[in-house]
């Protein structure tokens, strides 16, 4: 008799923790998640923010339709033009400022890290950087030096050196930041930390140290991008810019893309002494690319960064109603919930799952509930599951 599909998973397919959701996925669609058997879920947590306009949106389906019929794969990146890397690129710029106008495509977001990272050391012939606390910036070897928690970065030592971590939201630790240091960088809102905003005020800090510094800013927006804050991208509502921006997540519509971009200048640092300084096999894919421009075209016409800030203004007053709830955090449709210790958050996570809604954790927060459903939820799914939220903690 052959092995069922999930004795398949437990045999075959690596787990990344002892305990996985182990659900059984037959389909998706807009904000719901079929599970084999047919149950259905409300996704609220996106995919962790990847789903931003839902599951196969109709028109990033059509787009990658249209993108098969012409060609997948053709040549590594950067060495052949390809309509669908320079229509997104195109557009994709159109919506950033003119110093950021440069896209290096990459296929994940610890990718467009670990590119950001090499660019800064190439460009300003420096070696240390600077990192915040509690930040996540992905596990490959380079991001995992400048992400902030030394439990995930210990078992993997010697990591990149020369690497400082100052208290995010600390305006008098930035004096750290010397003129030795080719970079900081930093998610303009900390994500897997545990939806922590700083001030803006320590933001233009940040912002003005390293200018004058002569330090690139980086700006890890592969969770806060794409409307998911209110704004397009976070660093909007800070009044910033950053040198470097990273993107991925949302950006393929459910696809895997990811993106550093920079000005041209700095870019072209790595194209000489060596070329090929970085160089990406499957970075910009085209059915991605198709998959992205769609996306954004959403994004842009549905006006979904200000859709992003109403629903996270419906979530914020409805979950006042719950004793329990000790914090929101967050901006947009980006959120934490706050309750008083890791076992009732894991309660409360098990048991709206079992009533239908799909909510999970941040990485470095245990009593933190993520909350971060698609941004064009239809606004009678986004009360229903707030309903089955609300009707857990009040039992």
């Amino acid at each position: 008799m052959k092995p069922s599909r999930r004795e398949l998973f437990a045999r075959h397919v690596a787990w990344t923790s002892d305990a996985p959701l182990g659900l059984e996925v037959a389909h998706a669609e807009g904000p719901y998640i079929t599970l084999e058997g047919g149950r259905l879920l409300i996704d609220f947590i996106s995919g962790i923010a990847v789903s931003a306009i839902g599951h196969r949106h109709p028109r990033v389906l059509k787009a990658i339709h249209r993108q098969l019929e012409r060609h997948l794969h053709v040549m590594v990146y950067g060495e052949m033009i390809q309509r669908p890397q320079v229509d997104y690129a195109e557009r994709l710029c159109s919506q950033l400022p003119t110093r950021l106008q440069s896209v290096y495509y990459t296929m994940t977001g610890t990718e467009a890290n670990e590119g950001s990272l090499k660019l800064a050391k190439k460009v300003t012939g420096r070696r240390k950087m600077v990192a915040f606390d509690r930040s996540f910036h992905g596990d490959t070897h380079g991001s995992l030096s400048v992400t902030g928690r030394a439990a995930y970065r210990e078992p993997f030592h010697p990591l990149l050196p020369g690497v400082t971590f100052l208290p995010f939201g600390d305006i008098g630790a930035l004096d750290a930041i010397g003129s030795d240091v080719a970079c900081v960088i930093t998610e303009p809102i900390q994500g897997e930390g545990g939806m922590n905003v700083p001030s803006d005020k320590w933001m233009r800090a940040l912002r003005e140290r390293c200018s004058s510094q002569g330090a690139l800013l980086i700006l890890d927006e592969i969770q806060t991008g794409f409307g998911r804050t209110g704004t397009l991208f976070a660093f909007e509502a800070f009044g910033i810019e950053p040198d470097i921006i990273t993107v991925a997540k949302a950006m393929g519509g459910g696809m895997p893309l990811g993106a550093f971009i920079a000005n041209a200048s700095i870019m072209g640092a790595l194209r000489s002494d060596p070329p090929l300084s970085h160089v990406t096999t499957f970075g910009g894919h085209p059915v991605s690319c198709a998959a992205a421009d769609a996306a954004l075209s959403v994004v842009l016409e549905e006006d979904l960064p200000a859709r992003a800030a109403k629903v996270g203004a419906i979530i914020r007053r409805r979950l006042r109603r719950a004793d329990e709830v000790r914090e929101v955090r967050g901006r947009g449709a980006m959120l934490g919930m706050m309750l008083d210790s890791a076992a009732r958050a894991e309660s409360v996570v098990r048991k709206c799952l079992e009533r239908g809604v799909l909510v999970g954790w941040t990485l470095h927060s245990g009593r933190l509930i993520r909350l971060a459903p698609p941004l064009n939820i239809p606004y009678a799914v986004l009360d229903h599951a707030l309903a089955v939220i609300l009707d857990v903690l009040d039992a």
